[in-house]
């Protein structure tokens, strides 16, 4: 189980097309067709029309800054560094489907940051405090780097989202198909840590509301 699916929260989508939806997005993937999806509530509004995009990585898709000199990843003698915070890109600040393709993409490219280096702050401010499930993503990149801890591997690659757009509500939703990259956890002394996190394939919905910028305000694997 990946970090990002060991919590999933009660996402609010429309369970009829959810399933279809997760076996599309998973569809010639490694990690086979995944199961009916599980704690999903009905809303009352329909969605009205879609955008599937099948795209690089969050990270290549996300606005990100040129890796500053001296950029180090993660290994196993030690912790990344000079890591480059992910700039948002102007499509992502856009209240479109194309703009909240774009924000989703910047939210998962944050996410690497955060799982990265431990640092939350720019994470914390994407999501609205009523998001149990962005709160535990924020909780386990921190967690990962107390005490001189440190994680190598986890990057999220997204190569497909399917924009479901309601036009009548301000609740929209994102189905993602999110590859986690396998995981190795270290102590401060450089010993292993926990045990390694093997390479995840899921589907995921994100739901997403926009005020004057786009915030998560759900998110959940696709069970």
């Amino acid at each position: 189980m990946s970090r990002l699916s060991a919590f999933s929260s009660r996402a609010h989508v429309q369970g009829a097309v959810f399933g279809l939806t997760a076996a599309l997005l998973l569809s010639g993937c490694q990690g086979g067709p995944p199961s009916s999806p599980s704690e999903t509530n009905s809303t009352t509004a329909s969605p009205t029309s879609s955008v599937l995009s099948p795209d690089p990585s969050a990270t290549e898709s996300s606005g990100s800054a040129t890796p500053a000199a001296g950029y180090k990843p993660a290994d196993a003698k030690g912790k990344a560094e000079n890591v480059p915070v992910p700039v948002m890109p102007e499509l992502a600040k856009e209240n479109s489907q194309v703009g909240l393709e774009a924000f989703i993409r910047y939210w998962y490219a944050i996410g690497n940051y955060a799982d990265e280096t431990g640092d939350i702050s720019n994470l914390r401010t994407l999501s609205t405090p009523e998001c149990q499930a962005c709160t535990y993503f924020q909780k386990a990149s921190t967690d990962s780097y107390k005490n001189g801890r440190w994680l190598v591997g986890g990057t999220v690659h997204i190569p497909r989202i399917e924009i479901v757009w309601d036009a009548a509500g301000n609740n929209h939703q994102a189905r993602v198909q999110v590859i986690q990259d396998a995981i190795n956890y270290y102590n401060a002394d450089g010993t292993e840590g926990r045990p390694a996190d093997a390479e995840t394939n899921d589907a995921f919905v994100v739901v997403a509301t926009f005020q004057t910028t786009w915030k998560v305000v759900d998110t959940g694997v696709i069970r």
